[in-house]
Parts: structure tokens; sequence; C-alpha cells
């Protein structure tokens, strides 16, 4: 692993998407571990194929005895605009393999109800954040572990290149709409994840490894790679890789 000073930036590169899953299991035990003073400890899942293997560990030994479930609290960092038992959904995929087989309750749960008008589930998301969190205006949540994917265009969340949802620091969370996919995604703001107080991406194969180096090595355009506009303000910032989505790396 090599850490940037002063800036609480963690690269670690790791021979597979097996390996990344373990350590990131294992960020998940320990940041849970040390929120054990609070009421509860606060997670956002990502979506996409990376995450299916982390939670296929969590949701059983040894990790799954690790962590006191009753108090996790689940949200998301994004979601797509389609039923929650469609086949696209992040949270579908996230009870499927990890939920369910948790001993937890539904209010534990805080999903996006995107089966609704994508400004009307954003809006109630951000009420729900609001009070979950007990907010004051102009407050932001702070959670304790987010994890990110990231994609071969470099965005995260659903936070897309050149889309409006880059720009929104008013808000906690928008409906942005991504042309490049002729549809219109909930998502985080970029104030929100930056918020948390560790953030973990999850980067697996060799289709990632143009974007993986622009976004650490290149030049900062946020617009076109919005995976640079994560940065914790007071956190730490963990990019867990696999080989092949390293290969362009000059500096790892």
């Amino acid at each position: 692993m090599s850490s940037a000073a002063g800036n609480r930036v963690h690269l670690e590169v790791l021979d597979n998407l097996s390996a990344i899953a373990a350590r990131a299991a294992d960020l998940f035990v320990c940041r849970a571990r040390e929120a054990s003073a609070s009421d509860h400890f606060t997670v956002a899942l990502s979506g996409g194929s990376t995450p299916k293997a982390l939670h296929n560990l969590l949701a059983a030994p040894p990790y799954r005895d690790q962590v006191d479930w009753s108090r996790v609290e689940f949200y998301w960092g994004d979601d797509r605009t389609v039923a929650p038992d469609d086949p696209e959904s992040n949270f579908r995929m996230a009870r499927e393999t990890l939920l369910d087989k948790l001993p937890i309750r539904e209010t534990q749960i805080h999903r996006i109800h995107t089966e609704l008008a994508p400004t009307t589930a954003a809006a109630l998301y951000e009420d729900e954040l609001r009070q979950e969190f007990q907010l004051s205006q102009g407050q932001l949540p702070r959670l304790d572990l987010i994890y990110l994917g990231m994609g071969p265009d470099g965005h995260t969340a659903s936070l897309f290149p050149h889309t409006a949802a880059l720009g929104v620091t008013d808000r906690l969370v928008t409906a942005n709409e991504v042309p490049q996919l002729s549809t219109t995604r909930i998502t985080l703001t970029a104030p929100v994840l930056n918020n948390a107080a560790t953030i973990a991406f999850l980067v697996a194969g060799a289709d990632k490894a143009g974007a993986l180096a622009a976004v650490l090595e290149g030049p900062r355009d946020p617009d076109t790679y919005p995976s640079q506009r994560i940065a914790p303000t007071d956190g730490d910032l963990y990019w867990l890789v696999d080989r092949a989505a390293a290969t362009k790396l000059t500096r790892t």
C-alpha cells in the first residue's frame, strides 16, 4: 500500500477481484468496530458487478460473524430509475446478495424509491437523509463508509462525465440526466460523498486501466473524469484496484 502524505489517500494494488473483495470486507469490519462508540454504523453500497463479491463475503462466515448487524444502517450512493425488483436495480442486487442473508430489520434499509419520478425520488431520499442524520439547513450527512465503483469512462456513483449533477453543491441528492445512456439516474452529490469518514473505490478489470491512470495520474479534469471529484474533506480515500486495472499506472 502507498499513501500520499497529508491527504489520506491509499492506493492498494491487489491480485484480482477476490482479493479486492476480501480487502473491502476487512475494511467494513474494521470501520464497523471503530464506530462501536456510536449508535449506528452507516454505509452506502455501490451497484455494478464488482460489489457482488464483497457482498458474498460479508453475508457468510467468518465476516458475517464479526459485525453487530443490528447497528448497521444501509444506504446507496446511487441507483437506476427502475422498479426495486428490476434486474438493473442496485437495491435488488444488494438485497439478493447481502441484505436478505443478514439478521437486520427493514428499518435499517434506506433505499432510493426509484419507482417514483426521478425528481420526486431524489427529494424523498434527501428528506430521509436529513431526518436520519438529524441535519440542520446547510449540514451534510457524514457516512462512516461509502463504497464506490468507477466506470471505463471515469464516472462514479451516477456522476457521469459532463452531466449536470457534477455542478450540484446545494443538494444532497439529485436526479441526473445521462444523455450518453439515454436515461436518468439518482445519485448522492459530490459534497455528500466527500463528507464521508471513509470512501473505498473498488476497481477491477483491464477496461478500467485507462480511466484509472487518467484519474490518479493525469491532468485534473473532473468534468471528463468525475472520479477525480472524490476527495474527502476529512476522511480516508482507498483505491482498491486489481493488477489488470493498474497496468497503466506508473506509480504503485
